[in-house]
C-alpha cells in the first residue's frame, strides 16, 4: 500500500544510505584486489598498457569515490573592490599554500 503525498516517511534507510548488497559488493571487490594484487600486477603486464589502464580505471569505480567537477561563475561587476580583493588575495594564498 502506497502513502498519501506528502505524508512523512517512517521507516527504511535513510536517504543516501547505500543498501547492504552494495557495501557488500564493494568490501568484496576492494578485498579481492587487495588480496590479489601480486597476480593483478603480473597479469596486467601481459596486455597493452592502453588496455592495462582500461583495466585499472574500471576496477577503482568500485573501490573510489568518482570526483565531480565544480564550476564557479561570478559576476565581477556585482562585487565591490573589498571582495575582489579579499577574492584575489585567497586565490594567490591557497597557490602559495601549494
Amino acid at each position: 500500500m502506497t502513502r498519501k503525498k506528502g505524508t512523512q516517511k517512517t521507516g527504511g534507510r535513510a536517504k543516501g544510505t547505500p543498501n547492504k548488497i552494495t557495501i557488500d559488493l564493494r568490501t568484496w571487490i576492494a578485498a579481492l584486489i587487495d588480496n590479489n594484487r601480486q597476480q593483478l600486477e603480473k597479469d596486467l603486464l601481459w596486455i597493452e598498457p592502453k588496455e592495462r589502464w582500461q583495466v585499472v580505471e574500471k576496477l577503482m569505480q568500485y573501490t573510489l569515490p568518482k570526483m565531480q567537477s565544480v564550476e564557479t561563475a561570478v559576476n565581477m561587476d556585482n562585487l565591490t573592490d573589498e571582495q575582489i580583493n579579499l577574492i584575489i588575495s585567497e586565490i594567490t594564498k591557497d597557490l602559495s599554500d601549494e
